[in-house]
């Protein structure tokens, strides 16, 4: 993920990513899909990852509070072989891709990460761990798409990976912030993935 410049406040999240193989990977998948759904809202390769504590709009300096605590979380916390498998679609307007591999690991680590927030004193909105990769969203006229491009990936499979990094992933919000990019604020290596 890119450098952001920082603003007084932010959208913040806390994430793994895939390697540069397993994003290369699917996206060789994804490339019938690209050229038959050019109308869909692509996420960029780069910004690909797997959310584990969505947290909304913050100021900048809470979430700089979080630095300390993440570090020693990953610091404790193994890596994990996860894998990018299928494809499918929330409301038929995302589109995303499944992960699979050690799930009940990732689970842990979500709720390892939620606790670390809580401590530091922010109130993650509530939502249930769905493991995926968000790839292309629709447009508000087109709700053929989504499921279309998610079927094109029923056979898709890729090579397991291992986790290296835990992310804390910054976006700037607001009329002139221009279009959406996520970049980390700070990433740390997990324990056992040197």
């Amino acid at each position: 993920m890119t450098e952001l410049p920082e603003p007084a406040v932010m959208r913040a999240f806390i994430a793994l990513a895939p390697t540069d193989a397993a994003k290369d990977e699917l996206a060789h998948a994804l490339r019938p899909a690209y050229a038959a759904f050019p109308d869909l809202r692509w996420n960029r390769i780069e910004d690909w990852h797997i959310t584990l504590a969505f947290l909304g709009e913050l100021p900048v300096s809470t979430v700089h509070g979080l630095r300390r605590p993440l570090a020693a979380l990953a610091a404790v916390r193994p890596s994990l072989e996860l894998g990018l498998r299928g494809g499918g679609h929330f409301d038929e307007r995302v589109l995303w891709s499944g992960v699979d591999g050690d799930l009940a690991g990732l689970h842990t680590l979500a709720d390892a990460v939620r606790g670390q927030v809580t401590a530091a004193g922010i109130t993650v909105p509530w939502r249930p761990l769905r493991p995926h990769l968000t790839l292309a969203r629709a447009r508000r006229y087109d709700t053929a798409s989504v499921p279309k491009a998610a079927a094109g990936l029923d056979d898709f499979t890729g090579t397991p990976w291992r986790t290296a990094r835990l992310h804390l992933v910054g976006s700037t919000t607001g009329p002139d912030a221009g279009p959406r990019r996520y970049g980390d604020i700070e990433a740390w290596e997990l324990a056992g993935s040197g």
